[in-house]
């Protein structure tokens, strides 16, 4: 036990001060300024309890993979294929792994950076001491009575602590960044996804159109003979078989269109896959019905797209971050505390290295006092991005209960149209077989048949419409709600030889 007399507590009494005086600003590390954030509830975002429209407010369904509910297997094998190698999701996952990145970068802020040297010297006499050598001319040099080795080794060491929290928040700004950096792909995925399923519609939609266009023509050339055979016959006019040709021309007409649109789709889809535009049509070439999905879908509650929209939770971190920035910003008024260090040892040999070592600690406390109000201005600036980025949020969201809704009301059209045109392709079928009979008949006139047959092509053709829309309606439905991810993991940048993937187990 060390016995300290009077004397002797008198002079540690200076020691104890000092150590009390560096002991203080590390009392003040967890110290951090700036507001903490919490999350906005549903109704300060503007979130009402209901839907505006008819909807279903049953429970959401997995919609991670929606698009095998139109039981298409093209459709799901294009769709997945998009999802695996679409050059957008490339790189929305590149900037994934650059906010990881940036992530660990700032994550080592919290720890001491440390750096080692070593070095080695050689010193020779070049006079006296009785060795020599000879030059190439002759002369003859003494090097001296020997030489001396130098070793030397260093440790150094330096620590930047956040007295008010400057670190922890740059951190925490970081880590929101990165975790709206997933969410961001995983927006980018869903838009990619719906994106390929449109054009999947409606290249099967063109292909409905063409196939109807060249029916309708095969009845026309039937039609134009006929026509042509009653003119000779003497039983009408040349007005029938002008009447005729001219119909058939304008069908003909719209072949070449229509299948510019369907490549148009198609090259579409074989980019959107991460091809080239031509290497889907070969796959597409069978001519397939419009998928048609699922009957009723439950939409859930408006505050469920808080959680389920990848976009809107990317909206959500990029307010953390802002919110985070402040106290940075704000911590910068304050002082400012950095230790370093270092050890260091010389020696004539490796054998005595490590005998004499020297070491210095240093601690540095800075302030600012002057900057023209720059560091302020940097806190107000910070406060209106956290500004903005709420607005953003806020915006975010409604423009995600605005897709629902739009969605939803656009499928229920689609949906009554595509009822009402059935019934109207059945009864435009079933006159235009009567004209047609009538008219072989002699009992009608040819421009009573072209009516009929125009307004054949044309209901089927509205009916097809109908059909795609309903499609692309539920397509838009599934995304607007979410679909097409897991909305329960937060997407994470992928490990090397890793392919990143948000949907979960096939």
């Amino acid at each position: 036990m060390l016995d300290v007399g009077r004397g002797d507590a008198a002079s540690l009494r200076p020691m104890f001060r000092a150590r009390a005086l560096f002991l203080a600003p590390l009392a003040l590390a967890g110290c951090t300024v700036g507001p903490d954030y919490r999350p906005a509830a549903p109704a300060e975002l503007g979130v009402p309890d209901g839907w505006s429209v008819p909807a279903t407010q049953a429970e959401v369904a997995d919609l991670t993979r929606w698009w095998r509910r139109f039981d298409d297997p093209l459709l799901g094998e294009l769709v997945e294929q998009a999802a695996a190698a679409n050059t957008d999701v490339a790189q929305a996952v590149a900037r994934l792994r650059q906010a990881r990145e940036s992530l660990v970068q700032s994550r080592a802020s919290l720890l001491p950076t440390l750096s080692g040297s070593t070095g080695y010297q050689r010193n020779e006499n070049v006079v006296g001491g009785g060795r020599s050598f000879t030059l190439p001319d002759g002369t003859v040099v003494d090097t001296g009575g020997g030489g001396r080795n130098a070793y030397t080794v260093g440790l150094s060491a330096r620590y930047q602590l956040g007295l008010f929290g400057e670190v922890r928040r740059t951190v925490e700004a970081t880590r929101a960044q990165y975790e709206a950096s997933g969410f961001d792909y995983a927006a980018t995925l869903l838009t990619v996804e719906s994106e390929t399923a449109r054009n999947y519609v409606l290249a099967r939609l063109y292909q409905a159109e063409l196939a109807n266009a060249r029916a309708s023509l095969a009845l026309q050339d039937d039609n134009l003979e006929i026509a042509g055979f009653r003119v000779q016959a003497g039983l009408v006019s040349s007005l029938d078989n002008e009447q005729a040709r001219g119909q058939r021309a304008q069908t003909a007409a719209t072949i070449p269109a229509l299948a510019q649109q369907y490549n148009a789709a198609v090259s579409r889809l074989g980019v959107l896959t991460g091809q080239a535009p031509g290497a889907v049509k070969g796959r597409m070439e069978a001519v397939r019905p419009i998928p048609g999905g699922s009957a009723a879908i439950g939409v859930g509650l408006p505050a469920d797209l808080l959680r389920r929209r990848p976009d809107v939770r990317a909206a959500e971190r990029n307010l953390a971050a802002a919110t985070a920035q402040i106290g940075v910003d704000k911590a910068a008024l304050y002082p400012a505390l950095a230790i370093s260090g270092n050890l260091n040892t010389n020696a004539t040999s490796i054998g005595s290295i490590g005998e004499a070592i020297t070491g210095s600690l240093f601690a540095g406390l800075t302030q600012a006092i002057f900057n023209g109000g720059q560091l302020r201005s940097r806190v107000r600036s910070s406060e209106a991005a956290a500004d903005a980025a709420l607005a953003a949020y806020r915006g975010t969201v409604l423009n995600a209960l605005e897709d629902v809704e739009v969605a939803v009301v656009a499928l229920n059209t689609a949906r009554e149209r595509e009822r009402e045109f059935a019934v109207a392709l059945d009864a435009a079928n079933n006159a235009a077989i009567l004209s047609r009979s009538q008219y072989r008949s002699g009992l009608t006139d040819f421009t009573t048949l072209s009516q009929q047959e125009a307004a054949l092509f044309n209901a089927r053709n509205s009916e097809a419409s109908a059909r795609s829309d309903a499609a692309t309606a539920l397509v838009t439905l599934f995304a607007a709600l979410g679909g097409g991810w897991d909305a329960d993991v937060t997407p994470e940048a992928p490990r090397a030889g890793t392919t990143l993937s948000t949907t979960g187990n096939p």
